[in-house]
């Protein structure tokens, strides 16, 4: 009888072993499987809800900033009282005096009258006038064309402002420097005359 019983449980012995195997490692699975899930709940109940609120940033305005404006012309001082450092005239060709040419007459009308010529009238010295300062200090330039009368001895009789810049004191100087010249009177047939011609004076101050 004993004999039959244990060999019934060596018999059931490896049976038994097994499904106690199998069993023990399906409730590990089970276990891991469920308890994770559970943990993870719990800490995502109680974790704390961060709201961010979004605030819109108006845009600052861009202001377009006007151009710097241009730098003046300062004169300098020059150790010449006849002419600054810082001027620029334009002096006469007297070898190009002839391209001039008979002027039109301006509009004044009586006070000027055309003669004509052969060779106009052409100056002994260059035109130098003197710039005045208070166009120096505003930057002031430009041409001042001054109509001429130079009788037949080659004095300058008469002036008139043809195309001037006036309140700035270069018609003045213009016509002072051309009265200061004596000419070459014009000729017409070898013969010299006293004729109108148009002098054109140009004042430039050094950049």
């Amino acid at each position: 009888m004993r004999t039959e019983q244990s060999a019934s449980i060596k018999f059931l012995y490896p049976v038994i072993v097994r499904i106690t195997s199998f069993a023990g490692i399906f409730l590990l699975i089970s276990a891991f499987l469920i308890f994770p899930r559970v943990i993870n709940t719990a800490t995502l109940d109680e974790e704390v809800q961060i709201i961010i609120e979004q605030i819109d940033i108006p845009q600052t305005e861009q202001f377009d900033r006007p151009p710097p404006p241009a730098r003046p012309s300062v004169p300098v001082e020059s150790e010449s009282e006849d002419l600054a450092d810082d001027v620029t005239l334009d002096e006469f060709n007297l070898d190009e005096f002839d391209a001039w040419g008979a002027p039109p007459p301006p509009p004044e009308g009586p006070r000027v009258k055309f003669i004509p010529y052969d060779d106009p009238p052409v100056p002994l010295s260059p035109i130098r006038p003197k710039y005045p300062e208070i166009a120096q200090e505003a930057g002031i330039e430009g041409t001042v064309v001054v109509q001429v009368f130079v009788d037949d001895r080659g004095r300058v009789k008469d002036t008139v402002i043809l195309k001037g810049i006036p309140n700035t004191g270069l018609d003045e100087a213009a016509t002072l420097a051309i009265r200061a010249v004596r000419f070459r009177p014009a000729k017409q047939r070898e013969r010299a005359v006293g004729v109108w011609i148009s002098i054109p004076v140009n004042f430039r101050l050094k950049s």
